[in-house]
Parts: structure tokens; C-alpha cells; sequence
């Protein structure tokens, strides 16, 4: 993973995400799901390529299936992006690249 992509846990996703003053990519994951695995070079690229001008996360949903919980999240892969402290966009499955840069460009 990426060095550039944050760990996030219950302990600091409102400072990251919610309290963030540029947009956040949140990856919303877990070990045991294939599809998670086959995202996550896309999403450490995304970390290198917007770094500082988004944040990139990624949220384990067996260890904080509360915050899944509050965004609903009911497969994953899931991707949010959050602006302000609002989820802005949803990416569910995996995706392209090109797909994930689209969604990111609109809110930079």
C-alpha cells in the first residue's frame, strides 16, 4: 500500500474525512473480498497521481462496520468521495482508473 494512503479508523475519520479542508477519496474495503484487492492498486495510484490535492483512505469494514453503517454501505468495493465533510460521489464494484479520475477531477 501506498505510504500516501491514510488508515482510517473510528479515532481519527472525522478529522481526516469529515474535518478535511481538500477533498477525500474514502476506499470502503475488507481482507477477505476479492474485488477490494483488484481496487487497491488503482486506489494507491490515485494516492500518488492527486497527492496534495485530495487525501486518499481506506476504511476496513470488519473493524468499523459503524461508520459503514452511517454511509450505507452495503457492497464493496465502495468509494466515496466526501467535499466538506458530504459524501459527493459513490463508486460501487470495481472500476477503472479513468472512472475513479473523472469523479476526483469534478471536485479539485
Amino acid at each position: 500500500m501506498s505510504d500516501k494512503v491514510i488508515i482510517l479508523t473510528d479515532s481519527n475519520f472525522e478529522e481526516e474525512v469529515l474535518n478535511s479542508n481538500i477533498p477525500v477519496l474514502v476506499d470502503f474495503w475488507a481482507a477477505w473480498c476479492g474485488p477490494c484487492r483488484m481496487v487497491a492498486p488503482t486506489i494507491d495510484s490515485i494516492a500518488e497521481d492527486y497527492n496534495n490535492k485530495i487525501k486518499v483512505g481506506k476504511l476496513n469494514v470488519d473493524e468499523y462496520g459503524n461508520i459503514a453503517a452511517k454511509y450505507n454501505i452495503m457492497s464493496i468495493p465502495t468509494v466515496y468521495v466526501f467535499k466538506n465533510g458530504e459524501p459527493v460521489e459513490k463508486l460501487i464494484g470495481v472500476k477503472s482508473k479513468n472512472e475513479y479520475d473523472e469523479i476526483i477531477k469534478k471536485h479539485i
